[in-house]
């Protein structure tokens, strides 16, 4: 029998360094397209319309399943997918992120408060659902110190016990049908108090921020009016990070004490 001799295959040529950098980064690039896309991304809190449940300078997850996707799902609002796929409907109470109409370029957060169908009015700064008065029971106001990020107007600045700044807003809570419970703030009367009746269509959510006095949302219909459910982005989730503007980014000694630690790890 004649003896077959074994041919070793050739050693693949190596890639220059430049070639499996760039290999590298885009493999990179597209794991990092995917989560922020399908999966999780962070959001920055950029106002106190969300006041007491966001602080300027909070950083939090969002979870991009929850609502089904749609092209504001993807980086820059790519239109890459039509419409809406695997929709769900939110839950009233629920906190999201969503491209702001009507230019859809920019991301807002708000609480979710009516659903197509559902009806909404303000009436002397009470809520009102589907003709029912949303129940508000005055609670300890909202203690904030007064940092860079968090000024405060004149008239609900206060002295904490230990001399420091603070600002000290009228707070309550209010309770969804469903059994959702969150705080929120009336710092006295508003255009927002008093409104018309709303009734929300099909697809569309209404939205409001829990600092009510300051925060333009659903009631105002030059300001986003009723959201499309494909401008959702996702739920709000977890902090996992947060300051009071006291830092430099440049200067990461002074990072600590700005951090507001026991914000992070707080769940929506």
């Amino acid at each position: 029998m004649a003896r077959r001799t074994a041919r070793a295959s050739a050693p693949r040529p190596k890639r220059p360094e430049w070639q499996e950098t760039l290999i590298f980064l885009v493999k990179l690039a597209l794991i990092v397209f995917v989560v922020r896309s399908f999966l999780i991304s962070p959001f920055v809190i950029p106002s106190g319309s969300m006041l007491p449940r966001t602080l300027i300078g909070d950083y939090l997850f969002i979870t991009k399943w929850n609502y089904g996707y749609s092209r504001h799902s993807l980086p820059w609002s790519m239109p890459l997918i039509p419409g809406r796929v695997l929709p769900s409907t939110p839950a009233r109470g629920d906190v999201v992120v969503f491209k702001a109409p009507p230019t859809s370029d920019e991301d807002w957060i708000k609480r979710v408060i009516g659903l197509p169908g559902d009806t909404i009015q303000m009436r002397g700064g009470k809520l009102f659902l589907n003709g029912q008065a949303v129940p508000k029971q005055r609670v300890a106001d909202f203690v904030l110190p007064i940092t860079p990020n968090s000024l405060c107007d004149p008239y609900f600045r206060d002295e904490g016990e230990d001399g420091t700044a603070i600002c000290r807003y009228p707070q309550f809570e209010e309770t969804l049908p469903g059994g959702a419970r969150y705080r929120i703030l009336d710092q006295g009367f508003s255009a927002g108090d008093d409104t018309g009746i709303y009734r929300v269509p099909a697809g569309h959510v209404f939205l409001m921020g829990d600092n009510r006095d300051d925060s333009k949302d659903s009631r105002f219909p030059d300001a986003i009016g009723f959201v499309p459910m494909e401008n959702l982005e996702g739920k709000a989730i977890v902090n996992f990070w947060s300051t009071d503007g006291s830092a430099s980014w440049l200067a990461p000694w002074t990072w600590p004490a700005a951090t507001r630690w026991h914000r992070i790890g707080e769940l929506y």
